[in-house]
């Protein structure tokens, strides 16, 4: 007797507006800016980065000119402004022209886009919120002290450019699934925890790059806001314990567009010399590096599904997208039920006919 068709599935994606998450976004380290007015190309917007020649602060304002239009970018730093190349008209850190050297009146229109900037733990961010608000206290990036301490090496960074929308990066923090099959990791337990503008995800388990073979590692990683993670991790390397900072932040070029930056910070060996631990770290990175890769190749690859078809196997995919849908609202329509104090531990189960790598 012939059985009755069954359906497709069919794959949902809405179109997304131009919105861009309210949030602290790290830029790089805070020691790869200087003097030098540096382009970057974020949330749908040219931008130029500088320091001011009066202290060093960090500043990032809008990339081009209102007067004729010309890139901001190409010109220099004067004090603490960055100086039009075309006419030489004056921009503070502040967004405000206080100068054009041939007038005797600056319009009082005369402002262009500023974002507030922060350096903390080694790292610069600026805060974006699309309703133009300053930061949120509570939100600020916590500071590791593990930096400032001198027991650690800096961070060792490493940038890549993904073809898509980069909700499917924080995807990860609840995709239990995947460990196994991309990051050939054997996941003992698995919890998620949203609490307000901060999401945890609470792993243990076995890893073949991360960890050496029949040792486990723990890891605990933290989304502070939308694009700022952070991981504490404990694994093995040579028979040695190692334990890291591990920081993977996005910035959205646009819509469709996103940079990742993978830094390492590893605890220093006392037993190692500086050039052993060094060479310790920098086998980290790499191995971090061919982990990290594993992801890259999927998210240049996949389409952006707004209706998962989900097993009972799978973690809190859609807990962690409404929390993260916060921060694409209006502070004042963001609902209670996304920022409460809420856990999920998913249940393991055997994975049948999973090759052993």
């Amino acid at each position: 007797m012939n059985q009755p068709l069954r359906k497709p599935y069919i794959i949902e994606t809405k179109p997304l507006p131009e919105r861009y998450a309210r949030g602290w976004h790290c830029i790089g380290k805070a020691d790869s800016f200087g003097c030098e007015p540096r382009a970057m190309n974020y949330f749908g917007s040219k931008w130029v980065a500088y320091r001011g020649e009066e202290g060093g602060q960090l500043y990032v304002v809008g990339s081009y000119c209102p007067h004729m239009g010309a890139d901001l970018s190409r010109g220099k730093v004067c004090g603490n402004s960055l100086q039009c190349p075309f006419h030489h008209w004056s921009w503070g850190g502040d967004g405000v022209c206080d100068d054009i050297p041939y007038a005797d009146r600056i319009p009082p229109k005369a402002v262009i886009p500023a974002m507030p900037v922060l350096e903390e733990n080694g790292l610069a961010f600026v805060w974006h919120d699309p309703e133009g608000q300053p930061p949120i206290a509570e939100q600020r990036p916590r500071r590791n002290e593990d930096y400032f301490s001198g027991e650690w090496s800096d961070w060792k960074m490493a940038e890549f450019t993904i073809h898509s929308n980069c909700r499917e990066l924080v995807d990860n923090m609840a995709d239990m699934a995947h460990f196994g099959p991309v990051h050939y990791s054997q996941v003992q337990t698995f919890k998620n925890i949203q609490d307000g503008h901060t999401y945890t995800q609470v792993m243990t388990g076995g890893h073949d790059i991360l960890a050496d073979e029949g040792q486990g590692f723990t890891s605990v990683a933290t989304y502070e806001g939308p694009a700022y993670m952070t991981t504490t991790m404990t694994g093995s390397m040579d028979g040695r314990e190692v334990t890291t900072h591990l920081l993977v932040s996005h910035v959205p070029i646009d819509m469709e567009n996103f940079v990742i930056r993978l830094g390492v910070m590893v605890r220093k060996d006392p037993s190692l010399s500086e050039a052993e631990n060094a060479a310790m770290v920098d086998a980290y990175t790499q191995m971090s590096v061919d982990s990290f890769i594993q992801d890259v190749d999927i998210w240049n690859n996949k389409v952006r599904i707004d209706n998962p078809l989900m097993c009972d196997g799978d973690g809190p995919v859609h807990m962690l997208r409404k929390w993260y849908s916060q921060f694409y609202m209006d502070v004042a329509e963001i609902p209670a039920a996304l920022t409460v104090h809420k856990e999920h531990e998913t249940k393991i189960k055997p994975r049948r006919g999973q090759e052993q790598h």
